[in-house]
């Protein structure tokens, strides 16, 4: 059975551009039995934890000082998506509001905490790719979908 791909601050790892996770006790279990392949596109794109807030700005990543983290942002969502495809994911629940990672929402460009509708650069690369993406708080139907495409020998 393929696994979750799952947004590495979801599984309980401290990789938030604060330092600090966004833990879902039901991702970090199943992280903790083997059936989640973590990701964090920022960190495996070469940004530090912490590091300054970034925020997509009419197509390309800024972060709160103005300065452009575009590059970093697309290599680490390959990355991510190099980690997903080989551990066999064609679901992925991403943390919602993220530049990388929002799948439903993110942030608007102008760091004032607005968020609009959008997908962040790694969770557009995801879908692109034929993984279907879901945020945190769509966690049922993405296991539904990971059951139903994945099925017996692994159930949840």
């Amino acid at each position: 059975m393929g696994k979750i791909a799952a947004s590495a601050c979801l599984c309980g790892i401290p990789c938030r551009y604060d330092g600090r996770d966004n833990r879902v006790e039901a991702i970090a279990r199943l992280y903790q039995q083997g059936r989640v392949q973590a990701v964090c596109p920022e960190v495996q794109g070469g940004l530090p934890v912490p590091r300054t807030p970034c925020e997509l700005c009419g197509g390309r990543v800024l972060d709160r000082d103005g300065r452009d983290r575009t590059d970093a942002f697309l290599q680490g969502a390959q990355k991510a998506l190099q980690l997903a495809v080989w551990a066999g994911a064609r679901v992925a629940v991403l943390k919602e509001g993220s530049p990388s990672c929002g799948c439903r929402r993110i942030y608007d460009g102008s760091f004032s905490g607005v968020k609009i509708p959008g997908m962040g650069v790694a969770a557009r690369l995801f879908q692109q790719e034929g993984i279907r993406v879901f945020s945190e708080n769509e966690l049922e139907e993405a296991l539904a979908v990971w059951r139903e495409a994945d099925p017996p020998g692994g159930a949840v």
